[in-house]
C-alpha cells in the first residue's frame, strides 16, 4: 500500500508542478512581481524534484520497514508544507492580503524535506550492512 501511495504522490506532485509552473509562467506573470515569480518557481522546482524522487523511491525501495515509511512520509509532508505554503504566500501577497501564518510553515516543510533525505541516507547505510559494503 505504501508503494502505491508513494508512486501516486510522486505522479500527482509531478502533474501539479507542471500545471502550476505553466500557470505561473502565463497567468501569473503579469500579476506577480519578479520576486514573487521567482519564489513561486522555487516551490515548483522543489515539488518536481521531490515528485521524481518519490517515483524513484516507489520503484526501487522495498518500502517494508518503518524507517522507509517515515522517510516517505517526511518527503510527502515536506512537499506539501514547503511548496504549497510558497504558492499560498505568493498568491495571497499578490492580491494584497498576504496570509502571514504561511510564512513559518515554509521552513518547517524544508526541514521535513531535509529529514526525509537524512532518513534516506540512513536507509542506504543500513542497506550497506546487508550488501556487504
Amino acid at each position: 500500500m505504501i508503494k502505491e501511495i508513494t508512486l501516486v504522490a510522486g505522479a500527482l506532485f509531478g502533474i501539479l508542478a507542471i500545471v502550476l509552473g505553466a500557470f505561473a509562467a502565463h497567468a501569473l506573470k503579469k500579476k506577480f512581481t519578479e520576486e514573487q515569480l521567482k519564489s513561486f518557481e522555487t516551490g515548483v522546482k522543489y515539488q518536481m524534484y521531490h515528485a521524481i524522487l518519490l517515483v524513484i523511491i516507489g520503484l526501487n525501495f522495498p518500502l517494508v520497514n518503518t524507517l522507509e515509511l517515515v522517510m516517505v512520509a517526511f518527503i510527502i509532508i515536506g512537499v506539501v508544507l514547503f511548496s504549497f505554503s510558497i504558492y499560498g504566500l505568493c498568491i495571497s501577497s499578490s492580491n494584497g492580503n498576504k496570509i502571514k501564518v504561511l510564512g513559518p510553515i515554509t521552513p518547517l516543510g524544508g526541514l521535513c524535506l531535509i529529514i526525509g533525505w537524512v532518513l534516506m541516507l540512513v536507509v542506504f547505510l543500513d542497506y550497506g550492512k546487508y550488501l556487504g559494503a
